[in-house]
């Protein structure tokens, strides 16, 4: 099988942007095939960049401006026309063009709230907020890699647990920037979401039985296998979240990634 990062210097773009900006889903990817990271890589990427849109300027009409840009990209992949040459856009219409993009064009919008400093109104907000960005990229990402409607439903319970963990891993550096990111940041709050959230993963099954069970696909929950872990330090320890310490050592992350 030819390598499809092989002479395509987006492809190759994309994955060191990922590597560099989101060392997590880097290692799940590169523990999947090598015909699922060109797949892959590019919805990374394009998350990443989407991302950072609103925190490139001060101006926040120069922030939508950016966010808008991305929803015009995509608006031509979904057209299936001719799509601005663009080191992300370019991989990214090869896999979805002609696609239906209002998966991901809603996790652009849904980016508009970080321009916001004010917190989420309730936790079904943020939770809601989870959905549209870090759920709908790895929906997006099992439905490219062939993954059955039927199963999108589970999908997206373990991309929910695996989006708020990373939301939970992102709280201080989102105050450091003067936003307040959680509804209610008492401990004894964030313990009490921790635990409903991970309540939710017994009605999905084990991931590594989604894993297995999606075949190809699968490679797009590799990058929920921190997920279950985090939550319950989250459970245990509510006070990390504050602290910065959602996170596990190495060592965990490779053997939980190895046995997935």
């Amino acid at each position: 099988m030819s390598d499809p990062f092989q002479d395509n210097p987006d492809l190759v773009a994309c994955a060191a942007l990922v590597e560099k900006a989101d060392a997590d889903r880097f290692q799940a990817a590169m523990a999947a095939p090598v015909a699922a990271r060109a797949v892959l890589f590019p919805i990374y990427a394009f998350n990443i960049e989407v991302a950072r849109a609103p925190w490139a300027s001060k101006e926040e009409l120069i922030a939508k401006m950016r966010l808008q840009w991305w929803v015009d990209a995509l608006d031509e992949i979904e057209a299936g026309g001719i799509v601005r040459r663009h080191e992300v856009v370019t991989p990214l219409a090869m896999i979805l063009q002609g696609k239906d993009m209002s998966r991901l064009k809603g996790a652009v919008t849904a980016r508009e709230k970080d321009l916001e400093r004010a917190p989420f109104e309730d936790w079904d907000a943020l939770h809601t907020h989870v959905d549209q960005t870090a759920g709908a990229l790895t929906l997006e990402a099992a439905a490219a890699l062939g993954a059955p409607p039927d199963m999108f439903d589970r999908i997206a319970v373990w991309a929910r647990a695996a989006g708020f963990a990373r939301y939970l891993q992102a709280v201080p550096e989102l105050v450091a920037r003067g936003k307040l990111p959680l509804p209610d940041g008492r401990p004894e709050a964030l313990g009490d979401q921790a635990r409903k959230v991970l309540t939710t993963l017994k009605g999905a099954g084990s991931l590594r039985g989604l894993h297995r069970g999606l075949g190809p696909a699968g490679a797009a929950v590799m990058e929920c296998w921190q997920a279950k872990a985090l939550l319950q330090g989250v459970a245990k320890d509510p006070n990390s979240v504050a602290d910065g310490r959602v996170q596990l050592s190495e060592f965990s992350k490779r053997l939980r990634l190895l046995i997935l």
